[in-house]
């Protein structure tokens, strides 16, 4: 178990957590949520004793141990994959060079055997006699090809890296499992194994994700970091926001009766238990539940933004023609005989197993750089936004304010563009008083993603394209995002690590691949399970 007592973090004014209490119990995973700069990855920092809080002690279980997902790629750049994630279990390594180094003695007395002998005893009892090899088979099980084993962690690719710290932070069943952001940069197939491998684990698991397939997926309960104190909820993801907005909902109904109330709630309970008797992790997510009363569910104080995006005009017959693109990067195909061509009401959602085909493929057809053979043509009714995975150019060298910056987008035929106009656009994106006078150079990843999307709502596209839309966004934005985007009735390419983005928006997939393409008219879930598609698939990729 682990236990936060009066944990209290102040950065000068700027008040992080204020006599936080809260424990942590065995067989449950929790998803530490909250907006960005709430203090989600501070609080994980401050359990694992990274951060030393200004008050107040954290409580561990006598004889635990703890595993945190490192997330600096660097760290490592000198040792073997394979001995980077034996480095996971700190306690064994280090058992095993000091055994080794009283082996290596040249005067090895009887009390080094003594010693020895009691060191093969822990070490074994560690699970160290068989730990390469479980470390090998962690390592293929994400992803991590054999050959790789025994190269340094320097000489293979930066999304490989990644997988490697992830073994390195489950390796040896730690009693306590710390994680931030552990999709990034994964496939669907790693998310999909590593989803299966948290919902059967038994011990501690703390989680700071974006990703709400993930969440719903792996956690028992929420624990909700806001006003500067945290608060656990039963349930998943899904389970706290549905609950969390009915709640709101019937506190805004001053008319609606007490015993009216705690029947509806009741009634969302036991459908949401019905429904946990078919996720993976079943039992103690349902035993949970039950245990739920009415008094236990409260209403968010979260903000959400108001993206609306409105069609200046409807688009023609004629959207957009591909005909055989290809691209080669370095000598390397990324993407070749492409061909498509996008009817009236499709949402399409690209995928490809290379991240770097899907940005090269919207950057080509947003005419930022050359195709090596092939062509595309947009219609004339065309009006199109573009929301790049990488925006740094529209922020490099400006020191505009909010307001100014935004100015310098407003399409020519808009008409009576003043202050309030203006105000209007950045209001719903939630920067509200004197943030409009904020200058770009000092904005947050998210707050520059947020700067984008007005600066696309202005626009009035009756197309849109956007290359991973969720990153640096909070959960409030994602979902506000998500809504617009199922409700808008224009043209949407995306791509997106977010399973539910996809996955309710999109009703066209398309799969990038060095040999060719796939285009199924089918949802992402379908097209995961398709048998035709996983036999096309894997013809491509061979």
């Amino acid at each position: 178990m682990i236990s936060a007592n009066n944990i209290t973090l102040a950065y000068g004014k700027r008040v992080l957590f204020d006599e936080v209490n809260i424990g942590f119990t065995k067989g449950n995973c929790y998803g530490i949520i909250g907006a960005n700069g709430a203090g989600k990855s501070t609080f994980l920092k401050i359990i694992s004793g990274e951060i030393e809080p200004n008050k107040g002690t954290i409580d561990i279980s006598p004889g635990e141990r703890m595993a945190v997902l490192n997330q600096n790629q660097f760290e490592f750049d000198e040792v073997t994959v394979l001995n980077t994630v034996l480095i996971g279990h700190a306690k064994m390594w280090k058992l095993m060079h000091e055994r080794d180094a009283i082996y290596a003695k040249e005067d090895f007395t009887e009390a080094d055997g003594l010693k020895a002998g009691e060191m093969e005893h822990d070490f074994g009892e560690m699970g160290g006699y068989t730990a390469e090899s479980d470390a090998a088979t962690l390592l293929s099980e994400l992803g991590v090809e054999n050959e790789m084993h025994q190269q340094l962690l320097k000489d293979i690719p930066a999304n490989i890296k990644v997988r490697v710290l992830l073994a390195q932070a489950l390796f040896g069943n730690p009693d306590i499992l710390l994680l931030d952001e552990p999709t990034n940069n994964l496939d669907v197939e790693t998310i999909a194994w590593l989803e299966n491998f948290l919902a059967d684990y038994q011990n501690i698991v703390l989680v700071v994700s974006h990703d709400r397939h993930f969440l719903d997926s792996v956690c028992t309960h929420v624990a909700d970091v806001d006003k500067q104190k945290i608060k656990v909820y039963t349930g998943n993801y899904s389970f706290w926001y549905e609950s969390s907005q009915l709640a709101a909902r019937q506190a805004s109904d001053k008319n609606k009766k007490m015993e009216d109330k705690k029947k509806d709630l009741l009634e969302f309970i036991a459908r949401f238990s019905a429904n946990a008797s078919k996720s993976k992790q079943a039992t103690s997510r349902k035993k949970a539940l039950d245990k739920l009363v009415f008094e236990d569910i409260t209403a968010s104080n979260r903000k959400y933004p108001g993206i609306i995006f409105k069609q200046e005009r409807e688009v023609g017959n004629e959207i957009l023609q591909v005909d055989n693109l290809a691209v080669s990067i370095d000598g390397k195909t990324v993407f070749s005989k492409i061909k498509f061509d996008i009817q009236k009401g499709d949402k399409i959602a690209f995928i490809s197993r290379d991240p770097i085909a899907l940005t090269t493929f919207f950057e080509v057809i947003n005419g930022r750089i050359k195709a090596d053979s092939g062509t595309y043509e947009w219609g004339t009714t065309v009006t199109t936004a573009y929301l790049p995975n990488d925006n740094s150019e529209y922020f490099e060298g400006s020191k505009l304010n909010l307001m100014d910056w935004l100015r310098q987008y407003v399409p020519p035929t808009t008409k009576d563009v003043d202050e309030d106009f203006l105000r209007g656009f950045l209001g719903k994106m939630l920067f509200s008083g004197d943030e409009i006078l904020k200058k770009t150079n000092v904005l947050s990843g998210g707050e520059k993603v947020r700067c984008m999307v007005s600066k696309m709502m202005l626009q009035n596209p009756n197309v849109l394209m956007l290359d991973e839309p969720t990153n640096h966004l909070d959960l409030e934005s994602i979902i506000a995002f998500n809504d617009s985007m199922v409700a808008f009735t224009g043209i949407v390419l995306l791509t997106t690590h977010d399973h539910q983005f996809m996955q309710t928006v999109a009703s066209r997939i398309i799969e990038l691949t060095p040999k060719g393409m796939i285009d199924r008219l089918m949802t992402y879930d379908e097209y995961l399970v398709d048998e035709r598609v996983k036999a096309m698939r894997e013809e491509l990729y061979s």
